[in-house]
């Protein structure tokens, strides 16, 4: 059975039959995984070989962990920095900046692909314009350059660990106070302004082979009606026509407030995919979950099944023990825990 165009959820740490007869679902093609589902290594390596074992291909194993205040395993894992603080070293000394973005980069993805998730929802690329709480010091920087710099060696530090970036929330959320989550989040700035400050990092990203995007349930009303991840205007006209973008485009959690424009599920899912999504996730609401694997219809073409592929993680490392015992991972980590101490020093 090929993937389909839907992520989901699952309740809780181990799956229920409900979890395994939703995932089994023809128009299931990925899970995305909370804290809720995280206690430890050993159970998220069970988990996940059980959600693995249903589908051949396998589904997609997703997570959020940016780093800073957004990191869903804890516990086992190396504590990232927020994104903000390599902004900082990049103040003074941006090489370095840079060199330990990538370890960053290195260290996220080799830890998570050796337990079997192949993504995190990761770079964010948008901009710091001092507004957005929901974004804050999840962005890099307000500079436009440093964004990119930062993003592109994270993204080589993700290869590394056999892992694609996602970069998110396109065209920019960091423009606005309003946080998608929770209510409509509407931009008043014109596309020009958008074009030469947000979407900077986004072009420069594609230029370098980003293989996903996540567009943001943002409405720019100078631009288009829809918020960007229902707007053809947004995802087909500027992302694949303009910016030449070739990879898979993921729609944020249609259950946010944000993505309330239309008001049923299988409206949102619909409008998503027809605007140009290859994959719309739908989050921490089983109910919309259920009605959404019923009432939609809709056939993934070639072209999204072969961009969805392309997502799956590289493993390089047979264990976590192998991957500890790596020379290059273990100073990684230790570069990466020093992030933030005023006595860290490194030869740049």
């Amino acid at each position: 059975m090929s993937l389909g165009p839907v992520m989901l959820d699952i309740a809780a740490t181990e799956l229920t039959d409900e979890d395994k007869q939703r995932l089994l679902h023809p128009l299931t093609g990925g899970v995305i995984l909370f804290s809720r589902n995280y206690t430890s290594q050993k159970q998220l390596t069970t988990l996940i070989q059980d959600i693995r074992a249903l589908r051949t291909p396998h589904l997609l194993i997703a997570v959020d962990q940016e780093g800073g205040r957004v990191q869903r395993f804890k516990d086992d894992f190396t504590r990232l920095p927020a994104m903000r603080e390599l902004g900082k070293v990049w103040d003074q000394n941006p090489a370095r900046a840079r060199h330990l973005s990538k370890q960053v980069g290195f260290v996220l993805a080799s830890e998570l692909v050796v337990c079997n998730v192949d993504l995190s929802f990761t770079p964010v690329l948008d901009i710091d314009h001092g507004q957005s709480s929901v974004i804050g010091d999840r962005a890099f920087h307000r500079d436009i350059h440093a964004v990119s710099d930062l993003a592109y060696a994270l993204m080589m530090g993700l290869k590394a660990g056999g892992m694609q970036a996602v970069g998110k929330h396109f065209p920019g959320h960091g423009g606005i106070q309003a946080d998608s989550h929770f209510e409509k989040s509407v931009d008043q700035r014109r596309y020009a302004d958008i074009e030469m400050d947000d979407m900077v990092p986004f072009q420069r990203m594609i230029d370098f082979g980003l293989a996903g995007i996540m567009a943001a349930h943002v409405i720019y009303p100078q631009v288009d009606q829809y918020p960007a991840g229902f707007s053809r205007k947004w995802l087909q006209d500027i992302l694949r026509q303009q910016l030449l973008f070739e990879g898979c485009i993921f729609s944020d959690d249609l259950s946010m407030q944000g993505a309330a424009y239309f008001s049923a599920i299988g409206a949102r899912a619909k409008a998503a995919l027809e605007a140009g999504c290859d994959m719309i996730l739908v989050c921490n609401d089983p109910q919309a979950a259920d009605e959404l694997l019923e009432t939609l219809q809709w056939n993934i073409s070639a072209t999204s099944l072969a961009r969805l592929a392309r997502m799956h993680g590289k493993k390089r490392f047979a264990s976590m023990m192998k991957l500890r015992e790596d020379a290059a991972y273990v100073r990684a980590v230790r570069e990466v825990g020093a992030i933030g101490d005023p006595n860290e020093l490194l030869p740049f």
